[in-house]
């Protein structure tokens, strides 16, 4: 296990977004300032490197300029006594372009990669989840088989270094005949967070601004059964007013799930937080 710091109370937050981002509109240093203002420890800028668009159309390249400059603007946050800003990236289904993902992930500068799958898979159009057909129970099942079939996919993969919102299609699912779950994706759960395990890769806890919290626990304790023990806290905050939303409440389902410590990154290497 990496270096341990000890602090009295630590919180992170490992998902955010930029303008850098196509979704995203504040810079970093505002960002950054948020998490400050919110009493986080520590900050990590993901800004989106989707393989697909929304509408399924190939993409190969990041804006590495951009998203540096964003980040050499908010030096004075780096590191700071009590805070740090961190520079990531989250990664969507790069095994679509292995090579293109090697260049991408080779900054040196990049601390942390979030590995996400945010759209179907190419054979089912590829356009993202936000926009899928929800609208029965059996149109959501076909949505997530195609989704965890992408995430095997991504899992075995070596350009990540957690599995960002294991959970992501559910956020948008609400078909008129029933709630939809993961009842029934058991088996297929378990082997994502098996290979990940294997690879020495990791798990998220995705508060999404603080509205999924309580669906975490079942997939943490059984993330902890199975030996995992990197795992990372993020709000998926895209405006300063959601950084940090939901990250005490899901660092409080990291020990109610057995886990001791938090993970951080530094150039793409490990670090474990004591959080009792």
């Amino acid at each position: 296990m990496a270096l341990l710091r000890r602090c009295a109370v630590f919180l992170s937050d490992y998902h955010s977004h930029s303008l850098v981002s196509f979704d995203g509109e504040f810079p970093m240093s505002d960002m950054a300032q948020a998490a400050m203002d919110a009493g986080l420890n520590e900050l990590c800028i993901t800004d989106h490197c989707d393989f697909l668009d929304q509408d399924g159309v190939p993409v190969r390249t990041y804006d590495w300029a951009k998203a540096l400059d964003q980040f050499e603007a908010a030096a004075p946050f780096h590191s700071r006594e009590g805070f740090s800003l961190r520079l990531g990236l989250e990664l969507g289904m790069p095994y679509l372009d292995p090579a293109a993902a090697e260049r991408i992930c080779a900054q040196p500068m990049l601390d942390f990669v979030l590995g996400s799958v945010h759209n179907l898979s190419p054979e089912r159009g590829g356009t993202d989840f936000y926009y899928a057909d929800y609208s029965t129970a059996a149109a959501c099942r076909e949505a997530l088989d195609d989704y965890f079939g992408s995430l095997a996919l991504l899992a075995e993969s070596n350009f990540y270094d957690v599995l960002a919102h294991i959970i992501y299609p559910l956020r948008y699912m609400k078909p008129a005949d029933g709630p939809v779950t993961l009842e029934g994706y058991e088996d297929r759960l378990e082997a994502l967070l098996r290979t990940a395990i294997g690879r020495g890769k990791g798990m998220e806890v995705n508060t999404w601004c603080g509205r999924t919290l309580a669906d975490w626990l079942p997939m943490l304790k059984l993330y902890r059964s199975l030996g995992g023990e990197i795992v990372t806290v993020g709000s998926d905050a895209h405006a300063p007013g959601n950084v940090g939303k939901g990250v005490p409440q899901a660092f409080d389902l990291l020990r109610e799930a057995g886990f001791r410590y938090v993970t951080v990154f530094r150039r793409r290497k490990p670090e474990f937080i004591p959080i009792i």
